[in-house]
């Protein structure tokens, strides 16, 4: 459940829990404005930065954030990228989010932006990304020492905020404030509105240089201090390894080679934190490969021990969404519409916590109303993803091309890539060339990504071991006088989606002007044949009628007819353009043995510069954008997207 609040004849929101205010009874946005944004000496800090880190402790309702996000969009010197970190052990309903927002109307349309993510924040690390991607809001929901220590991000200000020290005492402990302090860079700036001498205290114990300002009334002083110990800190230990520190001048050029989404994805990371960045692929067209597929599902994976694939889904579901709603067309080229898990093989598989808290807004038992849609049967096992729906690759994948910054280099297909000396020396960096299978140099940058899919072992030299996997589904198009038997994608033995839109018989990727289905997909291990026998494909079109006749019934019974022709026509041809047609397609993907995808350096020592963002087996529609913006916070130093020992699962440290 959300953190319950009582409302004072004021307005102002007070915890039942702590017995305290959430602000002062003259208001939160005085104290947000000239305690924390000023008191961290922001705007005038990050005035030309080319990213600008603030951790908070104590989101509440999100007022520090909003008045440092409005203070962003004013400043014409503005970091291209704010990141802002807070910890939150207990989150408040979106409905308070809301109401605790209207007492300052020029704040509204930000709060609303925000009100719309604040959903399913179970406890862990949630990426909410604002105004295109350039404001990432990062929350730590659970205990702020615990959270700190576990993400260590590095914090250029720093908000130390939370209730009273007299009610709320861990938050302002010793030990709290040395996870605080372990994020800090020398220099960063504190701000704060207690003076407790505790809090002082345990401050310079920290090593920050601590003094008291005039405060903001009701307070008469607040504190601000400096991290500058007197000592040599250790060096601080990054959750994860991060790409070295470079002298190479603004902007950063990178190749990626790969056109598909994970190679896009990466791309538009990048190229959205200031990098130049060149996409190499030996088709003449993006999405070529198994990003080519029609259209396909993206769902959260469940789990009664909610499991690393069931959490890292989760973060790649929110990022999906949001990538969808900022660059596609709904309806078009993508829809929101939920998905059914028809769980044919045991439980629905949750959480036994879930029910009425915030993992309810992620999946629940299936409503009786989408089980009768798909007209499954009484005793069905089923449950239902809100937060799920269909999505078209190839326009996901050109629409994540068109970022300012990055270009598409077609017909180039690199054979091997060559490490050469930096011709600056300064730079401290290699440079990579992509060279054709002539020896030509195609292309060359300091930084390589290789997300080529199936084609990434060549470039890695095998040096992992990665497993081709070809899948075929069935597809085909609605006469202009029928309708989909179900509003809703299914999946579960295989997967449905019974209604998205696809360009003309001769262009299928184009803009929508039909109605089609799609079912599979076939999961062929160490098969990489292309295109699949006649054989092949009948095979899996006659595994598709079988899967989706116990999967989504009222399916099966619009589409049988076809699939009864198709299968009796065996494996000679037949016109596709018919209205009536079950079509093929077919490509290769790539896992890794524990078939989570790859995302890091290659070799740190060996090959500097060398990074990969590849493996996304069946999962790509849920996972890429989410390992685009891993290894961008790797490669620029930024805060996780996701929890540490989530991203330790992708990281390519594990192989």
């Amino acid at each position: 459940m959300s953190e319950p609040i009582d409302w004072l004849p004021d307005g102002t929101p007070y915890s039942p829990r702590f017995g305290d205010r959430y602000h002062s009874e003259n208001g939160g946005l005085d104290q947000a404005r000239r305690v924390f944004l000023q008191g961290c000496g922001l705007p005038a800090a990050w005035a030309g930065q080319p990213q600008w880190r603030v951790l908070e402790t104590g989101f509440g309702f999100g007022l520090n954030f909003l008045v440092t996000w409005a203070a962003w969009r004013a400043d014409e010197r503005r970091p291209r990228l704010l990141h802002f970190v807070s910890t939150e052990a207990w989150p408040v309903s979106a409905a308070d989010l809301l109401r605790a927002t209207a007492a300052h109307p020029e704040l509204a349309p930000l709060a609303e932006q925000l009100h719309a993510q604040w959903w399913g924040l179970l406890p862990g690390v949630h990426r909410l990304a604002f105004d295109e991607g350039r404001v990432l809001l990062t929350l730590y929901v659970g205990d702020a020492q615990e959270m700190l220590r576990q993400q260590a991000p590095t914090a250029d200000s720093v908000y130390l905020d939370g209730f009273s020290p007299s009610v709320n005492p861990e938050i302002w402990s010793t030990h709290a404030l040395k996870a605080v302090a372990r994020c800090c860079r020398r220099g960063t700036q504190l701000a704060t509105w207690t003076i407790a001498r505790a809090v002082r205290d345990a401050l310079a114990e920290c090593g920050f240089e601590v003094q008291r300002v005039p405060g903001v009334p009701p307070k008469r002083d607040n504190l601000q201090a400096t991290y500058n110990p007197h000592w040599e800190p250790r060096p601080r230990t990054a959750a994860l390894p991060e790409a070295p520190p470079t002298a190479a001048p603004q902007p950063r050029h990178c190749l990626v080679i790969g056109g598909g989404l994970a190679g896009a994805a990466a791309a538009a990371s990048l190229a959205r934190r200031g990098w130049q960045v060149q996409v190499l692929d030996g088709a003449a067209e993006p999405a070529a490969g198994a990003s080519g597929l029609p259209a396909g599902v993206f769902a959260p994976h469940v789990s009664p021990d909610d499991a690393v694939l069931s959490r890292l889904s989760r973060s790649g579901v929110r990022t999906t969404l949001q990538q969808a709603r900022q660059r596609l067309k709904a309806g078009q080229d993508w829809g929101p519409t939920g998905v059914l898990e028809h769980r044919t093989d045991g439980p629905p598989g949750l959480p036994t916590d879930w029910q009425g808290g915030p993992g309810a807004d992620w999946t629940v038992p299936a409503p009786q109303a989408a089980r009768e849609q798909a007209d499954l049967p009484p005793d069905a096992v089923a449950c239902w993803h809100a937060q799920a729906g269909w999505i078209r690759p190839p326009q996901m994948v050109r629409a994540l091309l068109q970022e300012p910054g990055v270009t598409w280099l077609g017909n180039c297909p690199v054979a091997s890539l060559r490490a050469q000396p930096a011709a600056d020396a300064a730079a401290n960096a290699a440079e990579w060339q992509a060279l054709d299978a002539q020896g030509q140099v195609l292309a060359q940058a300091p930084v390589v990504v290789i997300a080529a899919g199936a084609g990434s072992s060549p470039l890695l030299a095998d040096r992992w071991p990665l497993q081709p996997v070809r899948g075929q589904v069935s597809w085909g198009r609605y006469a202009a006088h029928l309708t989909a038997p179900a509003p809703f994608p299914t999946n579960g033995h295989g997967n449905m989606v019974p209604s998205f839109g696809v360009g003309s018989p001769g262009n299928p990727g184009e803009e929508a002007t039909e109605r089609a289905w799609i079912m599979g997909s076939t999961f062929e291990r160490d098969v990489a044949e292309l295109p699949a026998t006649a054989a092949d494909q009948l095979a899996a079109h006659r595994s598709h009628w079988d899967k989706v006749q116990t999967l989504i019934p009222a399916a099966a019974r619009e589409l049988a007819p076809r699939f009864e022709a198709r299968l009796a026509a065996g494996a000679g041809e037949q016109d596709t353009t018919a209205s009536s047609a079950v079509e093929h397609w077919a490509a290769v993907r790539c896992t890794a043995p524990d078939r989570l995808p790859i995302v890091g350096p290659v070799d740190a020592t060996a090959l500097p510069g060398l990074w990969v963002c590849t493996a996304m087996g069946a999962r790509g529609l849920t996972l890429a954008l989410l390992c685009g913006e891993l290894l961008a916070a790797r490669l620029n130093g930024e805060p996780l997207p996701l929890d540490t020992k989530l991203a330790r699962a992708l990281s390519s440290e594990r192989m």
